[in-house]
């Protein structure tokens, strides 16, 4: 029997073990030289926004919404289609959340939603691309005409992805991207924060560096000596090691091809399902070449944890992404409400992650459509031998 395949994994190639072990022999494991260079490399695929390495994706929002000035007292508008940290990051600096819902289709943030739900107090609006696909930046700039709000694009999804022909990472006032394993590109746990803005990027690297200041025109202080650095205000170490960023600098490289390749896989996905009864596929916008980290079918009839069990029987790694943020206890305490986000909800319901990452084989994914009919069907597909 074969083991349980993933519905997202790694690939990690022996110039990506050269570079990491390359760095180990080197002077510098942390704050050294591979941290501005990963940098200035992730700079190359945002548009030249200025670019600060962290230690994940959560650290990531976290130092954005930091670098915002987010605060007690103000709001974060953010849709629920996300991964809790997008929202509870916000919490941590003492934000009140508002949720605003998702568009049909691509299920990322609707424009109307994001404007309705934006005040005086909001500080943020976080737009999330979901599965890859870019969320409609003009339009959300559009929406948030006359708001002193910043907007954020959390890219957790879609490094490498274009909005009308603009790259992701030059579209919003800050990106965040994540480089977990399961991502398009890895440095085993990381992320980073990017931003055309040389103030927010000051501030965010500053945050992700514990608010440590050591340029000498700046100090409050009389200068110490070269020794001497002040925090003017408080942060956090999300320092993302040097030995990290090799290996972010080799993946890089090949970023390229990753994205062709889940790309070539979500059109025989997309082939293969058309006519499949029982679930629609994904949608994209004309207007948008998605990165595609997830491949998110929706399952009909209300079949989808059936579905679900079926193919983890068959030993096939489907998942779901996600629950809706604002149904998860730690905010049903805080006062909010199941029904507030009607389209984020019924998507929820029905949705399945299957298996997508650059390594997937055609026999593989073969074997996941294959599965998947059989589980609609009614039946387990037997598992691999």
């Amino acid at each position: 029997m074969t083991a349980m395949l993933p519905y997202g994994r790694q690939s990690v190639t022996d110039d990506d073990v050269a570079a990491v072990v390359a760095t180990l022999r080197s002077d510098w494991l942390t704050t050294g030289p591979q941290v501005d260079a990963f940098e200035a490399d992730l700079a190359g695929w945002t548009g030249g926004a200025g670019c600060a390495a962290v230690a994940n994706g959560t650290a990531a929002l976290h130092v954005a919404y930091a670098a915002a000035g987010v605060g007690p007292g103000d709001e974060v508008v953010v849709p629920p289609m996300t991964f809790v940290a997008t929202a509870s990051s916000a919490v941590a600096l003492g934000a009140r959340i508002v949720f605003a819902d998702v568009e049909e289709g691509t299920f990322t943030l609707d424009p109307a939603a994001a404007a309705a739900a934006t005040t005086a107090r909001t500080k943020v609006v976080a737009a999330v691309d979901y599965a890859g696909h870019p969320a409609d930046y003009d339009a959300l700039r559009t929406a948030l005409a006359g708001s002193d709000a910043l907007l954020l694009a959390d890219a957790a999804h879609s490094i490498g992805a274009t909005y009308r022909g603009r790259p992701v990472g030059s579209l919003a006032d800050l990106t965040t991207f994540s480089f977990f394993p399961t991502k398009n590109l890895t440095t085993a746990e990381g992320g980073a924060v990017a931003t055309a803005d040389p103030e927010l990027l000051t501030r965010a690297r500053r945050f992700r560096n514990i608010g440590l200041v050591r340029d000498r025109a700046e100090l409050r202080a009389p200068d110490e000596g070269g020794w001497h650095q002040e925090v003017h205000e408080f942060g956090l170490n999300y320092r993302l090691p040097d030995v990290l960023c090799a290996l972010g600098r080799s993946q890089l490289r090949r970023l390229g091809d990753f994205l062709a390749a889940r790309a070539r896989l979500v059109a025989r996905y997309d082939e293969a399902l058309a006519d499949l009864p029982g679930v629609r596929t994904p949608t994209r916008r004309s207007w948008a070449a998605p990165a595609w980290h997830l491949y998110p079918v929706r399952v009909l009839d209300g079949r989808r944890r059936e579905v679900y069990d079926r193919m983890r029987a068959a030993g096939i790694g489907v998942q779901v992404n996600y629950l809706p943020v604002h149904w998860h206890p730690a905010f049903a305490d805080l006062g909010y409400r199941r029904g507030s986000c009607p389209v984020a909800e019924a998507f929820y319901a029905q949705q399945l992650s299957l298996p997508l990452y650059p390594g997937l084989t055609d026999s593989d994914q073969d074997r996941v459509i294959d599965a998947l009919g059989a589980a609609l069907r009614g039946v387990t597909a037997p598992t691999a031998a």
